[in-house]
């Protein structure tokens, strides 16, 4: 079973997409943090996960996080969610193979049913 990562400063914001995904009928196991560099030592150790990860906190981006999972050689699917309707921002992350998806809060019903395919098991 897929595992899913949160990663967002807001507790909020994990809260909402976490109840979502419950609602969706997604069972397999989602941990959230609101701190990445924490989450950053349990991605590092996983294998084949997908991450809902926000751009924009503080002491480590969500661009600092990507650039890290770059420099490691870290291969998870990540779907950028963020406040940021920036175009910049939006280019910028499709330089990110490992970028499938970018969105814009807060995650709604909608939103989460684009990304099925991403949250079947793999």
């Amino acid at each position: 079973m897929k595992k899913v990562y949160l990663i967002d400063d807001q507790p909020i914001s994990n809260f909402i997409t976490k109840k979502l995904l419950e609602l969706e009928g997604f069972d397999g196991p989602v941990k959230d943090f609101t701190d990445p560099a924490e989450a950053f030592q349990d991605v590092a150790e996983d294998h084949d996960a997908l991450i809902f990860l926000d751009l924009n906190m503080p002491v480590m981006s969500g661009w600092d996080f990507l650039d890290a999972m770059k420099d490691q050689d870290i291969f998870h699917r990540i779907i950028i969610l963020t406040s940021s309707t920036s175009k910049v921002d939006m280019e910028k992350a499709q330089q990110y193979p490992c970028v499938v998806k970018y969105m814009v809060k807060p995650m709604n019903k909608q939103k989460l049913s684009e990304l099925s395919d991403y949250l079947k098991a793999s």
